[in-house]
């Protein structure tokens, strides 16, 4: 039998390559930058058939061992050249034209990972070079009248290109005739009524047990990924006309600002008042578009048994327009992440997750991670927590959906101006919780005596425990959080 080679590369260092610098310039071409690694970079080694190319992942299938020599050998070096400071982890896979192709992609995964877990060189400098104020790397060059490094240089000089630096911005939005005056190049064009914006990141569910069902035959997995891949970028156009296009006029600058697209993750910096219901928009257009292109491929395969179709989980950092941006994206993968495990609690492993998302406005100036935000902040006393979501997509478990929130948040802007108190009477019980439980409750029984019919609904809603698991949660904190993003003006 023939033999074939199976190559495999992961782009690691992705989202702090792209988040290191605080200005959105340098992160819009970034993002272009890796955009272009699994596209435009690899081009000149695609002599085979392409399995996977997308948001950091390559897969290629090479007939020829000297084909794929010369990627292993010339690809890395492309991307370091490049974008400094992203490196590449690579695995190859010989194996025979009848092995099961599945056994060849779960090796080429367990090679990867190994490759993955090798430290990379740090990048050399000494204590006597001059280093970039943004990144404290050291510098290369002055641009925009300050130091910048290698990296910044390289972003920087995407974003001047002009014609390039929009590619992402047109594949997302779905605006091929977009022009350069209408995307956002500063924070202040992401800025609303307030200074909050919003880090979204986006990731699909299940993906590990489709590659176990579909990875053993090479066509299907290849249409999968193709497929995936088409359902993220159409989820993407949806969202955009659903929230942004129906009212922001084309010649002004969209208040979305690409950062990743591909495969079956997305990541957004967004103006944060439309940031809830652009990502559910997202999430509600990723389900559909997957069950409309995926779901004869996924009923054959017997993938779930609850659904042909695939399921998303996101998380959104609110964070001020100066607060790092590396630590927001961090936030909003912590996010991500825990809303995936409540969506697969107590989940037999046939059965597909639910579509939900977590959400956090930050309020202290630094971050570590998000179970220390969780200690510090959002455990009032010990078996209570304001940590109310994730919020669902559809109806599950007497838990919260999404419209649910956003219906409490637009009931408590609709109060009376006689009704209005009860905003801070709620940031008062809140705050009580954690210094004066006692009082906490004097003063809520007090303002529920002297509230209108309707405030009092809403103090009921959002100060009524929720038990879960001997902890009671309460759906306040968040109400008063997002209230705060999407009605506070401070311009």
């Amino acid at each position: 039998m023939a033999k074939r080679y199976l190559y495999g590369a992961a782009v690691q260092g992705i989202q702090q390559f792209i988040f290191r610098s605080s200005k959105l310039k340098d992160i819009a071409g970034a993002s272009e930058l890796v955009e272009q690694i699994c596209t435009k970079a690899f081009d000149e080694f695609a002599r085979g058939e392409s399995i996977i190319r997308a948001a950091g992942n390559i897969k290629y299938d090479f007939a020829r061992r000297e084909d794929c020599e010369r990627a292993v050998l010339n690809f890395p070096r492309k991307v370091m050249e490049m974008a400094p400071g992203i490196t590449i982890s690579q695995a190859v896979v010989e194996y025979d034209d009848g092995t099961d192709f599945g056994a060849v992609v779960n090796e080429l995964e367990r090679r990867l990972r190994a490759q993955r877990n090798r430290s990379a060189a740090p990048q050399p400098g000494l204590m006597a070079v001059k280093r970039a104020p943004r990144t404290g790397l050291a510098a290369v060059g002055e641009m925009d009248g300050e130091l910048v490094d290698e990296a910044t240089l390289r972003k920087r000089e995407m974003t001047r290109s002009g014609r390039q630096v929009i590619e992402l911005c047109k594949k997302s939005f779905n605006l091929p005739d977009l022009t350069y005056d209408e995307v956002a190049y500063e924070i202040g064009d992401l800025t609303g009524r307030n200074d909050w914006v919003a880090i979204i990141h986006a990731d699909g569910n299940g993906l590990g047990r489709v590659v176990q069902k579909l990875g053993h035959n090479r066509d299907k997995f290849k249409d999968f990924s193709r497929l995936l891949d088409e359902a993220t970028h159409n989820a993407a156009h949806t969202a955009y006309a659903a929230v942004v296009g129906k009212w922001t006029a084309r010649g002004k600058v969209i208040p979305l600002r690409p950062v990743v697209l591909g495969g079956d993750d997305m990541t957004i910096i967004s103006q944060a008042g439309i940031a809830i219901d652009y990502t559910k928009a997202f999430i509600a257009a990723f389900e559909k578009e997957t069950e409309q292109l995926l779901g004869e491929l996924l009923s054959q395969a017997r993938v779930y048994g609850n659904g042909n179709k695939l399921t998303c989980c996101a998380g959104i950092a609110f964070v001020k327009s100066s607060y790092p941006f590396h630590f927001g994206y961090q936030l909003a993968e912590a996010l991500c992440d825990a809303a995936k495990k409540d969506a697969k609690a107590n989940l037999k492993p046939d059965l597909l997750p639910a579509s939900c998302l977590m959400f956090h406005k930050v309020q202290d100036s630094f971050y570590v991670d998000y179970s220390d935000v969780v200690a510090r902040e959002l455990t009032p006393a010990e078996g209570q927590s304001w940590q109310f979501g994730p919020y669902y997509l559809e109806e599950r478990d007497n838990r919260w959906t999404i419209v649910d929130l956003l219906r409490q948040v637009e009931e408590l802007e609709a109060l009376s101006a006689d009704d209005r108190g009860v905003k801070n009477q709620l940031r008062e019980w809140v705050a009580l919780k954690h210094t004066n439980p006692g009082l906490a409750r004097q003063r809520l029984d007090r303002a529920k005596t002297i509230a209108g019919s309707a405030a009092r609904k809403m103090l009921k809603i959002a100060t009524d425990e929720s038990k879960r698991e001997s902890i009671s949660y309460y759906a306040a904190y968040d109400v008063l959080s997002l209230y705060s993003v999407i009605y506070q003006e401070t311009k």
